[in-house]
């Protein structure tokens, strides 16, 4: 499923009873992906988390990254029942317009996260590396000092 928002090009793996959602969902206890991101749109990711809850709803879900609220042990999978009814960015009878205020305004105030510039470097190229340089080795450039809000410790 073509599932953009938090990228342009994010995706959903469906296979059976299992759905890949990349970063678009987190664990309920976590929320739903930043779409600041390059090419990101809240009212896209909104349209895209939508068309993933509209799955049956014991599809169970994988999430990319599990940011662990309040040091509570890894998880790594849901289920669509549980995302539509307890995702502290999605339940309670959100509305589109309200979901894209809340995202627009939290992703204002992120920082940039640290890998941003190196994953850009290699996606922008479909996954491959950079070519060599003359003295053959590979380098990922990122410009420190003209980052002043990006979260580098």
């Amino acid at each position: 499923m073509f599932s953009p928002g938090h990228t342009q090009a994010s995706i959903t793996y469906v296979i059976g009873d299992a759905a890949f959602v990349h970063d678009t969902l987190f664990q309920p206890d976590g929320g739903t992906a930043r779409a600041d991101f390059p090419g990101g749109n809240a009212h896209s990711l909104w349209d895209s988390i939508q068309a993933i809850l509209s799955l049956p709803d014991e599809t169970r879900l994988f999430t990319g990254h599990d940011y662990r609220p309040d040091g509570r042990e890894p998880v790594w999978e849901s289920t669509v029942r549980q995302q539509r009814e307890t995702n502290i960015h999605l339940s309670n009878g959100q509305t589109v317009e309200d979901y894209v205020s809340m995202r627009n305004e939290r992703d204002a105030g992120l920082p940039m996260p640290k890998l941003l510039l190196p994953s850009l470097q290699i996606n922008i190229n479909g996954g491959a590396l950079p070519k060599p340089e003359d003295n053959g080795q590979r380098y990922l450039k990122i410009p420190l000092n003209a980052l002043t809000d990006a979260a580098w410790d």
